[in-house]
């Protein structure tokens, strides 16, 4: 038996335990709803099924420390529905307690809609999903962090730090990426902004207000879970980076992407690979370049891994630069932008 597969059972194990002694303790499933996008014709509802403890009471001198969203107890094979607009569909949560339903035919109209999640022996929880216009034909994926937010992941002390003590109010955003961003949504008031990260979906409450508090544009968010996988004991950030691109390229086949990233890990040859394999969902490549000591936080050197210029070959425009004001002066000598 690989050793993935004796991780994975002991995880599966442990949470089996604690999921039936939660419940003689009288906890109750809890549903998180995560924002969801799709076009005219389906939509993703996303979200959690978690065991929550009623008498709960948060304190706040622990509320905002990161490492709290890790301790979760996760329900598996949960029966749920969702409801969008009049149409309701029946699902179950996976191993790891997430929902993702496809709704197809919901005759939503373009633009942020509610939807309900229901979870059985769960109170009804209310989540968001973005319709995109079938005529719109430019959007924005964007990397989290190090190229939004100064976070230095995925170098493991680090990211602890940052993910688990920190407080989570004290992230620093990059500087002038805001401003870019929405500089770029009012050119394109009708883009989608995707958020796509190797970050833990544990983390997406907090990532969700620091964009709104340091006013990114508001969009989706595509994170992923930690812990074994059939293959590995950690899951791919490179595959989970390349599946998702390719999802919403089929989801969306008239839109073109600005994909936003920096050179601190894989991001130049995912993008790379991504304008080479699907060109016609490409519209441009922007890098941020981090410093030497981010660099060398990020995977232990001072150079990037890739030099974009010389490893990545990019046949569609790319602009690079050390922050968002630099990458906002490139981007508008773009000729499409």
């Amino acid at each position: 038996m690989a050793l993935s597969d004796i991780a994975r059972k002991v995880e599966s194990t442990a949470n089996a335990y604690s999921l039936k002694r939660s419940a003689r303790k009288g906890w109750r499933p809890s549903v998180t709803g995560y924002a969801g996008y799709g076009n005219e014709e389906f939509v993703h509802v996303l979200g959690r099924v978690l065991m929550h403890d009623p008498a709960a009471e948060e304190r706040d001198t622990w509320a905002q420390r990161g490492y709290r969203q890790f301790f979760t107890i996760q329900v598996t094979h949960h029966e749920v529905e969702v409801t969008v607009g009049g149409k309701t569909v029946a699902g179950t949560t996976n191993d790891n307690g997430y929902i993702d339903v496809l709704v197809h035919d919901h005759g939503l109209e373009p633009g942020w809609h509610e939807v309900t999640i229901r979870a059985k022996g769960a109170e009804e929880a209310s989540s968001e999903v973005l319709i995109v216009d079938k005529d719109t034909t430019f959007g924005v994926v964007s990397d989290i962090d190090d190229t939004i937010m100064v976070t230095w992941l995925p170098r493991a002390m680090i990211a602890a730090w940052n993910s688990w003590v920190k407080r989570t109010n004290t992230r620093k955003p990059v500087e002038g990426m805001a401003s870019f961003y929405r500089e770029i949504s009012q050119q394109h008031p009708e883009a989608p902004f995707i958020y796509l990260s190797t970050g833990a979906w544990n983390t997406y409450d907090t990532l969700v207000n620091f964009m709104a508090e340091n006013g990114f544009p508001r969009g989706p968010l595509l994170l992923t879970d930690w812990g074994p996988t059939p293959t590995g004991l950690f899951r791919n950030g490179l595959e989970h980076k390349r599946v998702q691109l390719r999802n919403l390229f089929i989801a969306f086949r008239k839109l073109r992407w600005l994909l936003i990233g920096d050179d601190g890990q894989h991001d130049p040859i995912t993008y790379a690979d991504a304008a080479a394999e699907h060109p016609n969902h490409v519209a441009a490549v922007a890098i941020r370049n981090l410093t030497p000591q981010e660099q060398l936080l990020s995977h232990g050197s001072l150079a990037p891994l890739v030099k974009v210029n010389e490893q990545s070959s990019f046949d569609i425009p790319l602009i690079q630069g050390t922050d968002g004001n630099a990458l906002a002066r490139a981007y508008r000598t773009l000729p499409s932008s």
